[in-house]
């Protein structure tokens, strides 16, 4: 069944049409949304971990990527804590060789900042990883939103105890080393026994 030049397509046509092709496959995609979306609340340990490639693996628990039914539209993603955010490191000598740029609005208002003046502030920790992540994430409405389902701490305690999280622990050599089972959904995320 195709549609023919001639004539005019009405609303009630196509319908009719997208009926018809549902029953001839069977299946119609279908989206999530707010009420049928699966939040999950996941624990990520900093320790050691490469600050861009944590910040990758964070921003696609965030989007919800690693889910069967990833909407790009919908908040669908995981509330990732991340602990230890002070034990990140940089490879090379990129902790003072790298420069964030940012502007006051200002004429002349230019400023520059290393990843280690950075994190030597007050809540310092909290904003070199919300910075690295928020430049993975969505630049609009839903990206903010999603940069709020992160929580970051300094040390190993967290406040979000009542959620009951899951602890995730990022592939590494020593993850596969020791042979930590089940994925949270993805290939390269491992969940501890």
């Amino acid at each position: 069944f195709f549609f023919s030049s001639r004539r005019r397509h009405t609303r009630s046509s196509l319908v009719s049409w997208a009926r018809r092709c549902v029953q001839e496959t069977g299946y119609k995609t279908i989206s999530a949304n707010k009420a049928t979306a699966t939040k999950e609340w996941v624990v990520v340990d900093a320790t050691d971990q490469v600050l861009g490639r944590l910040g990758a693996k964070v921003a696609k628990l965030l989007r919800g990527k690693y889910k069967p039914n990833f909407t790009p539209h919908v908040d669908c993603g995981d509330n990732v804590i991340i602990i230890n955010a002070d034990k990140v490191k940089l490879t090379g000598n990129k902790w003072n060789d790298r420069i964030y740029l940012s502007y006051t609005g200002y004429p002349g208002g230019q400023r520059a900042i290393t990843p280690a003046r950075l994190q030597a502030r007050p809540n310092g920790d909290d904003k070199l990883l919300r910075k690295v992540v928020k430049g993975m994430l969505p630049k609009n409405k839903l990206g903010a939103q999603l940069l709020g389902n992160m929580y970051v701490y300094a040390g190993s305690e967290h406040k979000q105890a009542a959620q009951n999280p899951k602890s995730c622990l990022l592939y590494t050599s020593d993850a596969a080393d020791e042979g930590l089972g089940v994925d949270l959904g993805g290939r390269r995320i491992l969940q501890k026994k």
